[in-house]
């Protein structure tokens, strides 16, 4: 388990480039037979990569979740970004292609993550936070999310936003996920960008390739920063700070958040004109 502490939006200015990434990059989210978990105390968010090879992958609870089981107090959406897999929620399986999502509400006891072919392992992409009340366990296609088209080709930030979780599509109790995908020729993601005081973001950015990079931006509007990020690696947004990129060429990434309210509109817009 890796652990991320809160940070104060006062301390960061003074981080040289080392002390950001280990803040707020999360690196090696996905590894063969693995799964990799960063816990989050930000909003309590654990973010993690499941990659089945061989036996399935259950998440464990202990003492990290106060002696609970994974889920007794959580609620979790899976996003499958590379493979197909199959997600078994106490005996009831669901098999999920690329693009496909799961949503598991608070009080699954049994969660297994298999890959039907292990020479073209799933990579799952999860994201958990607390919940107070249980909502029912659901698969969302790509085809079931709630499309957005936006941006322009001229500003180089036309994209598609797909809400999956989202109170529009399914119930949650306080989770929102989503994916975004660039078009050809674009480059920029949430620009103009905002903040969000009542709630943090994880980014997970993919489809970039090998050579790919994005340069997300972070920080207070009038004193940002910025990491540079490879395919495959998350990045954590605290509540006080912006989170747009930058990418050398199109790509896309998986947004999730959780807080006060799931109003997707609720944010502070910032003018680029303010931006330092």
């Amino acid at each position: 388990m890796d652990i991320r502490y809160s940070t104060h939006a006062a301390d960061y200015p003074a981080y040289d480039t080392a002390t950001l990434r280990a803040r707020y990059l999360i690196d090696g989210v996905f590894a063969p037979g693995a799964i990799r978990m960063s816990y989050c105390h930000d909003d309590r968010m654990v973010v993690a990569g499941l990659m089945p090879v061989g036996e399935p992958l259950r998440p464990e609870g202990g003492a990290m979740f106060g002696g609970l089981g994974f889920f007794d107090r959580r609620e979790a959406g899976i996003f499958v970004i590379a493979g197909a897999g199959r997600i078994t929620v106490d005996g009831t399986a669901y098999d999920l292609v690329e693009a496909d999502a799961l949503y598991i509400g608070k009080g699954a006891k049994d969660v297994a993550f298999e890959s039907p072919d292990p020479a073209n392992p799933a990579k799952f992409y999860l994201v958990s936070v607390p919940a107070h009340r249980a909502c029912p366990t659901r698969a969302i296609r790509k085809a079931d999310a709630r499309t957005l088209e936006l941006g322009t080709v001229r500003d180089a930030n036309k994209r598609q936003l797909r809400q999956y979780l989202h109170p529009d599509v399914i119930e949650t109790c306080q989770l929102c996920m989503g994916q975004t995908d660039l078009y050809e020729g674009s480059v920029w993601n949430t620009y103009p960008c905002h903040t969000h005081e009542r709630r943090m973001e994880a980014y997970l950015y993919f489809g970039l390739g090998e050579d790919g990079r994005v340069f997300h931006y972070m920080g207070k509007p009038d004193e940002t920063r910025h990491l540079v990020l490879a395919n495959e690696q998350a990045v954590i947004s605290p509540s006080w700070s912006i989170h747009m990129g930058s990418g050398t060429r199109n790509y896309s990434f998986i947004w999730a958040m959780a807080g006060e309210n799931q109003e997707f509109t609720d944010m502070d817009m910032v003018k680029p004109q303010d931006l330092r």
